[in-house]
Order: C-alpha cells, then structure tokens, then sequence
C-alpha cells in the first residue's frame, strides 16, 4: 500500500512529503520510500499561521481561514504525488499539553482535490486517552534503533526518542529560540559561530522548570515564545546562547541515558554550529538519519499506514496514554470508502529502503 505523508512541525516553514509503499513480510514491515519532498508555505500564509502562534491572538475568522488556507497548501502539496492513501499531519496552532492540541488544515480540501482518502487529526485520540499526543514519531523510531541508541529530532521543538527505556519525550526548544533571535533561521548556523556564547544568560535559561519535569512530557511554542528571552546582548551572542541552550539540554537528556549513539534529523542537522556544540557535549556517536529531511513524512505515512489497518500507532510508555490507540479520522476521497483487511498483530520491526537511490 502506497502511503503518502503530509507533515509540518513546529518551524512552519512549509510542508514535507513522503510517499512510501509499505508492505508487511511476516512480522517486518518494510517500506519502500519512492518519493520526498518540500513545499515552502506562500509567503503570506507563513506570515498570518507566524501571527497566530502564541503570544499572538486571532478571533474565529482567523482561524477559520486559516484552517482552509493551510488545508488548500497541504492539497497542493499532494497533487504531484500518487498514492493509496494519504496521512495528513496538519499544522499545530497550539499544544496544549495532557489536555488538547489543534492541528489545522481541513483534510476535505486534500481529498477532494485528490480523490484519495485522507487520515488526519491523529493526535487527539492519544490525548482523549490520557496520552500527551507526542512524540507520535516514536512508533518508527522504537522499531527501527539498534539498542542503547536514540533518535533526536530537532524541528522547532527537539524531541529524542530512548529505544532500551521506550521513552519518547521534548526535551525543549529545537530551533524555535534560535529562529526567534535569527529570523527566519540561522543559516548554516553562522550567527551562532560568530557569537560568544554567554554563561550567565545560558545560566538563567538553563534553570526552566520544564527540563526538571519527568516523562511523558511535551511542550511547544506556546512556551518557547518569540519573547521568551529578554536579554541585553547583541544579536550573535545570543543566538550562540540559544544554540549553546538546545545543544545542552538535548546533550543532558543523552547522558542521563547513557546513549552510545544518536541519529539526528529534522532542520537543526542543516546547522554545523549547534550539530558541533551537540557532539562535543556527549560521549555518543552523532549521526545524521539517512532520511533527516524526509523523516517525520515518513512517520506520518506509517501512521497512515496502521490506522489503514486497524493497527494502534501510539507507545504508551512514550506519550503517557492508558493503552495504545487506533489514531484518526478518515475523509473518503472520490469513490467508496474501501479498506485493507484488518491486520490482528502489528509489526515487530520496521526496514526503510530508498527506491530513489541506483542500484549497486
């Protein structure tokens, strides 16, 4: 089954896609990644989903337009792809941790510009069942990694998933401070090479009460504001500051677990700055995921994937849920809504192969 993935995460700089073909072999699953890609968000659209995040207040008008007009990008975003069905992640306008989470983008416009049913709002069941919604990618991670290895994925908000403990967690801000202090982004981490990294502000970061909070926990913009730094020091400091603040708290979350290796995706690799600041903070091996820019797309498609099937895709252990859950609801697309057979026992592993890549 040929499963394209929608995602944007928390840097809401545009939209990636993955279509994978996925198919079960016993009790591996394999799944074949055809195609990967970005679509950047309309400039405008950016702008307002920008306007909109904390501390920023819109009325219901916004949010109506927004969710139809991230709704069309994402419809956009999957009409040059050719799939059996598609998972559409959404845009998070808000998190709010163990309680609820918004995720927008009204999957009606995906399908009926494709004619392919879409799995959508994925979230909210792992939350109605006392979960906190995420790290919803820790169901690839925990049966792709080897033992004693993790998986970091540092969007806006970082996130590393522990494979012996079967813990998943945010471990704190990503690139959103960075991009906050950077706009729009810290290219090739320059700003954060050129600036002297301050000890007292760092310090102060440092002393978050959310770094000492205990697993499952998750967290997002709606904390690590634009605004959430107030400090009198110029710009390439900071931005060395902030970057020196995600590579210790990520680091600290490493040595806590003892991890000999890490597997790094998400925009935060595309910083040799803050990737450096990381490994020399850590005894473990970092490495970049073979799929770094692709894989949360491809988590989306195998969520998509699983429900399909009648499989739960949430890690109880990694999100806190009472058990694990069946996640999201399905918009039809052009013909009768038709199913695979259910499947009684889910995978025990998973394998990633990349059709893009020539043989030999």
């Amino acid at each position: 089954m040929r499963v394209l993935g929608l995602m944007s995460g928390t840097s809401h700089d545009g939209i990636d896609a993955a279509v994978v073909d996925w198919e079960l072999r016993g009790d591996t699953l394999v799944g074949t990644v055809e195609q990967a890609g970005e679509t950047p968000y309309p400039p405008a659209l950016r702008e307002r989903i920008v306007g909109a995040l904390p501390p920023g207040r819109v009325d219901l008008a916004e949010v109506c337009a927004l969710d139809t007009l991230i709704g069309q990008a994402f419809a956009d975003a999957a009409e040059p792809y050719d799939a059996d069905l598609i998972c559409s992640h959404g845009q998070t306008l808000y998190h709010w941790p163990g309680l609820g989470t918004l995720q927008m983008g009204q999957p009606a416009w995906i399908a009926e510009r494709t004619g392919v049913p879409v799995v959508s709002d994925l979230r909210v069941r792992d939350m109605a069942a006392g979960g906190q919604g995420a790290p919803l990618v820790s169901y690839l991670d925990l049966l792709t990694l080897p033992e004693r290895a993790g998986a970091l994925n540092v969007g806006g908000i970082a996130n590393l998933t522990v494979r012996d403990s079967g813990l998943a967690y945010d471990t704190g801000p990503g690139c959103a401070l960075i991009d906050a202090a950077a706009p729009p982004y810290d290219r090739d981490g320059r700003l954060g090479a050129q600036g002297r990294v301050v000890p007292e502000l760092l310090d102060k970061l440092l002393a978050e009460p959310y770094y000492a909070l205990s697993p499952p926990k998750t967290t997002g913009k709606e904390l690590f504001t634009p605004d959430y730094v107030d400090a009198d020091v110029g710009q390439a400091d900071l931005v060395a500051t902030l970057t020196a603040l995600t590579a210790e708290t990520v680091a600290a979350e490493i040595r806590r677990h003892a991890l000999r290796r890490v597997v790094v995706s998400g925009g935060g690799v595309r910083n040799p700055t803050l990737m450096g600041m990381l490994r020399a903070r850590v005894d473990a091996e970092v490495t970049v995921h073979e799929f770094a820019d692709a894989k949360e797309a491809i988590a989306f498609s195998l969520l998509g994937w699983l429900t399909a099937h009648g499989l739960p895709a949430t890690v109880p252990s990694c999100t806190g849920a009472s058990g694990p859950r069946i996640l999201g609801t399905i918009t039809p697309g052009s013909g009768p809504l038709r199913l695979p057979e259910p499947v009684a026992v889910g995978p025990l592993q998973v394998l990633l192969q990349d059709a893009r890549r020539p043989a030999g």
